[in-house]
């Protein structure tokens, strides 16, 4: 199964959909270990996404999520900006050109965006970030490609997996952003991060399914 770039722009709308409806939560989360802000500033930049893409022709996948990378940086807020705003330019830069993507297209984007997050936020898994929801979902795709999975039940483990882990970030002490400063404190506490890049993977397999 593969897509053609129109068919990403209305998953990026539905993504931008998904986060405002839950913008409440994620701030909800946020407050208790952060600053609070961050579902109003996810909202907030999936709008400036979805606004910048709104007339693009579809062609160049690569170009969308480069445009979309940018507007995240420009408009989202505290660490999630460049955060999310680099996981999107370097996931382009793999399918640069292409009019369509597949699954393995797809398991590409995850992998350069999950280093660009890597790189950008001097992060690992188990800092209670992000991370720890895209981590095993891109281990749980590539799994999935292995084993010659259908397309559809790969991103319902890939979701799945990002779910568990951001279930795991209650159970460890968060190392990096303002979280970090608690120490001991941040446990018992889900991460925002990680809550937001499980919902926009969940986003993805829906829209497919």
């Amino acid at each position: 199964m593969s897509i053609q770039g129109k068919k990403v722009i209305e998953i990026l709308e539905k993504i931008s959909e998904k986060i405002d409806e839950n913008k409440a939560y994620l701030s909800e989360l946020d407050a208790a270990i952060g600053d609070g802000d961050h579902g109003l500033n996810m909202s907030k930049g999936f709008k400036a996404v979805v606004e910048k893409i709104k007339d693009d022709d579809g062609n160049d996948i690569g170009g969308i999520l480069k445009k979309s990378g940018m507007a995240l940086v420009s408009n989202v807020g505290g660490a999630s900006g460049p955060l999310y705003g680099t996981a999107f330019m370097k996931a382009a830069v793999s399918v640069n050109g292409k009019s369509e993507v597949d699954i393995n297209d797809f398991a590409k984007m995850l992998d350069e965006a999950l280093e660009g997050i890597k790189m950008r936020g001097k992060g690992q898994a188990d800092d209670k970030t992000m991370i720890d929801a895209i981590e095993p979902a891109l281990k749980s795709i590539k799994e999935g490609i292995d084993s010659g999975i259908e397309v559809k039940e790969i991103l319902k483990a890939a979701k799945e997996a990002a779910y568990k882990g951001v279930e795991h970030t209650k159970e460890i002490i968060a190392k990096k952003g303002r979280a970090s400063y608690l120490g001991e404190r941040s446990l018992g506490h889900q991460d925002a991060g990680a809550t937001s890049s499980a919902i926009i993977l969940e986003t993805i397999y829906e829209a497919l399914n």
